[in-house]
């Protein structure tokens, strides 16, 4: 540990505090050679106290889903019973112990949470990952999920990653960036490791070029002969510094006897690590090695026989597995596919059977189609689209072959791979295929573009494969033509809403439902009808859609995939109870099929009622759910940018929170542009339009609000709020054409509506460019309106304009009561800039009330606050940490610094501080 005694004191520190019952992970970080699993084996002398269990990622299982997590998680399972039922159901499915629906890989971190857990019960737990860089995909995502979870558990997670390297998913974890020694420890490894004399410029030399690197230093130093080490003799080299330690290895390789050459190659191909298989696979090779014969005794100093089978270093399997010729891979792998239990692991079987074909086989393509069927099965995406892509490799038949790198493309592409996917379509559409097959490539190539291109070329895209699919399969043609409005609403830029229509008057074109129309069909028409016709005439088709939407005859798959639009229409309508009822039913029907992958959707439609409804903290809380979601399950969907970071704009406008919304704001404008998200800008520009108006800045006001409406017909802010902030900014900076026209635009909407929320919003806006008696008639309908409904802030608002017009027509006590209540409002809201604007008015009506703050004492975090609201509703702390992705220890250590700062004692108090 020459030189790392910082280090090995931070170790120190992570061990000590997992030993007081803390959670701690780190992420080790270094260039190959620099003493990462050196400082891992110190760890691990250390933790003898402790239970260990460890992995090494390895190179030729990134593709298997599951590899990792399954090895590290194996000693444990004897635990499984102490899970939750459906993450004990979640975790046995993905590790193929059972059979069962695929599961979410949220509840599979939370399991592998639990299962820590559990196993750290009695004594700590040290889980060590290495070579964290080539952990398969889906290992790394819910490692890392565990990880950032590390809190009140006895647990420590340590991974050690290779740079350079791509482990995104362990970004954000504590970092140990583990650098070369410095040249003074540098001399003293290469002094101990060539006692006679060395001549001080090749030392000098050697020490520059393996920048500190312990082991470059050996091994760059035994390149070279006594005399070039003793006299200064040797040629330098360009080459890589990895490269020349693989060099050295592969050097050693071509030394060594040809059984013992095979054992190494065998073991490299072999990444468990089981030494009865890697047994059993080498008696299978034509030389019959065995754990007796002398190729053991050959490769000690490079392979550790004992328990697992593993290498020294890293570098030493890929040199080993490189300097092999493809004919020698192609034996090892035959003898491993021969010697694995194909009742007890048919898919690595399958997998070294592939590596083992070099011609097509329609006997392993089958078998690798079959892999991927139970891949899928297991929730292992990246796994079934890998046995895909290599069973149509395999496939002689032209024609199959295509659809197998069909089903590969979509596999990859529901795995999170589009680049990979795009790749093999060229392999899909080659061959005898016929038109439904092109069909569904250019329709596929299609999804890909609206989740990657930044042309935003995907709407056309679409149009046209569904106009491809409306001979062949109408019900695919026209689920193709929803999908295509939805990317024509999300990408549509300012000025640009004749090409949404122009989607729209597609659809509408598309070849008729049939006489029983599916809810697929009501949506579609109705969306169609919307964006091309007047709100009157599309109104009724609006209205059927959402009734049959909401019965009980659409089934769960259906309302997953299409909720979107229905809560569209709902907007559209301004149906707020509609609204209301949907946001329910989606978070609800989400958390019961465990898909939590559309949670993040789920839950943003929720928190746009709860800030309707002035329900802020509700609405902070499930804004940080989506964070951790997103977080935990890597989640980049196609839903946009304001899954992301939409909602916390939304919260800090209300809130007047300027700084903090403008830099918001800027992020997401530059970015949605960049990727041609244009209901992202007009969202973000009305959000800034709302700020503004609270503020009492009116020119900002009306200039956000105005390029927010730019995107009309663009769903949502821009057609139905954008309007409403344009006329109060436009009235209030004295532009009341302005205001009118955007009033006119607003009353298309709200009038073919029968609600009191249009109803009142079109009063109010009315009202703010009527004067006299019709003025007083109107702000008085739109209150007496909005208080038959939840809508507390637009409530607010109204007592808040009528307060303003009531103190400009001299009505002082009658604009008191009402500036009052509007500031009484906001303040219980927690919309501190539109409170400011009320005290101010109020103050100009000669009030002389002091200004309310919210007593709050010792602030809840907003982790806090989801713990209260949820044991509130009676949850369980089990329930809690399933639904927050957190341990129970995690629940009740929160809970326990919840009753402090409200000065209680018990879960049957947190109602009496509300």
């Amino acid at each position: 540990m020459l030189g790392r005694r910082a280090e090995c004191a931070a170790l120190d520190r992570l061990l000590e505090a997992v030993r007081a019952g803390e959670g701690r992970s780190l992420v080790v970080r270094g260039e190959a050679g620099v003493g990462k699993s050196v400082l891992l084996k110190y760890l691990l002398d250390r933790a003898s106290d402790c239970r260990v269990v460890s992995v090494a990622g390895a190179q030729s299982e990134m593709e298997l889903s599951f590899a990792a997590v399954h090895q590290l998680c194996a000693p444990m399972l004897d635990l499984l019973d102490s899970l939750p039922e459906p993450q004990r159901d979640a975790l046995c499915t993905a590790f193929g112990l059972r059979a069962g629906p695929s599961p979410d890989r949220v509840l599979i971190g939370l399991a592998v949470l639990g299962l820590l857990a559990a196993a750290a019960k009695d004594r700590p737990l040290v889980c060590v990952i290495d070579d964290a860089q080539w952990l398969d995909r889906v290992s790394a995502q819910v490692l890392a999920f565990v990880a950032r979870r590390m809190f009140a558990e006895s647990v420590v997670c340590v991974f050690a990653v290779r740079e350079p390297s791509d482990a995104g998913e362990l970004s954000g974890l504590p970092l140990m960036n583990l650098v070369g020694l410095r040249d003074m420890d540098a001399w003293a490894v290469l002094r101990r490791a060539f006692p006679g004399p060395l001549d001080e410029q090749v030392g000098g030399r050697i020490i520059r070029e393996a920048r500190g690197n312990p082991l470059a230093l050996l091994e760059l130093s035994r390149e070279l002969t006594h005399t070039e080490l003793a006299g200064g003799f040797g040629s330098p080299t360009a080459q890589t510094l990895s490269g020349r330690i693989e060099d050295r290895f592969r050097w050693r390789l071509e030394r060594m006897p040809a059984q013992a050459r095979r054992l190494l190659l065998l073991a490299a191909a072999e990444p468990l690590g089981d030494p009865a298989l890697l047994w059993r696979a080498a008696a299978r090779l034509a030389d019959g090695i065995g754990p007796t014969t002398g190729a053991v005794a050959a490769v000690d100093d490079m392979v550790d026989f004992d328990g697992r089978v593993r290498f020294r270093h890293p570098l030493m399997r890929s040199a080993v597995y490189r300097a092999a010729s493809p004919q020698e891979r192609r034996g090892v792998h035959r003898a491993l596919a021969e010697a694995t239990d194909v009742e007890a692991d048919p898919d690595r079987r399958a997998w070294h059977h592939a590596h083992a074909t070099a011609e097509p086989d329609e006997g392993v393509a089958a078998e690798l189609e079959c892999s991927s069927v139970r891949a899928q099965a297991r929730g292992g995406l990246a796994a079934a689209a890998a046995f895909l892509e290599r069973a149509a490799a395999l496939t002689p038949d032209s024609r199959r072959r295509a659809e197998r790198a069909l089903a590969a493309a979509r596999t990859k592409l529901l795995a999170g791979a589009p680049e990979p996917a795009l790749a093999l379509l060229a392999s899909a559409q080659a061959g005898p295929v016929d038109e439904l097959h092109l069909a569904r490539v250019d329709l596929l190539r299609a999804e890909i573009a609206f989740g990657t291109d930044p042309v935003n070329l995907a709407p056309s895209m679409l149009l046209k494969a569904a106009r491809q699919l409306e001979p062949l399969d109408t019900g695919l043609a026209r689920e193709t033509y929803l999908q295509a409005l939805s990317a024509a609403m999300v990408t549509i830029r300012s000025g640009e809403g004749g090409r949404l229509v122009e989607v729209a008057a597609a659809t509408r074109a598309a070849p008729p439902a049939p006489v029983t129309s599916h809810v697929v069909d009501l949506l579609l028409d109705a969306l169609a009808l919307h964006l091309t016709e007047d709100a009157r005439t599309a109104a009724p088709a609006m209205r059927r859609a959402l009734a049959v939407f909401s019965s009980e005859a659409v089934s769960a798959a259906d309302k997953l995939r299409w909720l979107w639009a229905a809560y569209y229409l709902a907007i559209a309508l301004w149906d707020d109870r509609s609204c209301r009822e949907l946001a329910d039913h989606h978070v609800r029907l989400v958390r019961e099929v465990g898909a939590l992958a559309v949670l993040p959707l789920a839950l943003s439609t929720r928190i746009n009622v709860h800030m309707l409804e002035g329900e802020l903290a509700e609405a902070a809380s499930l804004n940080e759910e989506i964070q951790t979601v997103i977080a935990a399950a890597g989640v980049r969907t196609s839903y946009g940018l304001l899954m992301h970071a939409g909602c916390a704009l939304a919260l800090a406008a209300l809130q007047g929170r300027q700084a903090e919304a403008e830099q918001l704001a800027n992020a997401m404008m530059s970015e949605a542009a960049s990727c041609g998200e244009g209901t992202t800008l007009a969202a973000s520009q009305w959000l800034r339009a709302v700020l503004y108006n609270g503020l009492g800045w009116y020119e900002e006001a009306r200039s956000a609000a105005q390029q927010a409406s730019a995107y009309h017909p663009s769903p949502g802010a821009a057609a139905h709020w954008a309007p409403v902030e344009l006329v109060e900014a436009a009235v209030r900076s004295g532009d009341r054409e302005l205001a009118s026209r955007a009033l006119d635009l607003l009353a298309q909407t709200t009038r073919a509506s029968h609600t009191d929320w249009a109803r009142s919003i079109e009063a109010r806006s009315r009202a703010l460019l009527s004067e006299g008696r019709e003025a007083d008639i109107l702000y008085r309908e739109a209150i007496d309106r909005l208080q038959r409904t939840r809508l507390r802030v637009d409530l607010a608002r109204a007592h808040l304009v009528y307060g303003e017009w009531l103190r400009r027509e001299r009505r002082r006590l009658e604009a008191r009561e009402q500036l009052r209540t509007a500031c009484e409002l906001f303040t219980a809201m927690g919309m501190t800039g539109f409170a400011a604007r009320a005290h101010r008015e109020l103050l100009a009506t000669s009030e002389t009330a002091r200004r309310r703050t919210v007593e709050t004492g010792d602030q809840l975090t907003p982790q806090e606050t989801q713990i209260v609201r949820l044991a509130r509703n009676g949850l369980t702390n089990k329930e809690i940490a399933g639904r927050l992705y957190v341990s129970p220890r995690t629940v009740e250590y929160h809970l326990r610094k919840v009753f402090a700062k409200l000065g209680i004692r018990s879960r049957n108090q947190l109602d009496a501080v509300a």
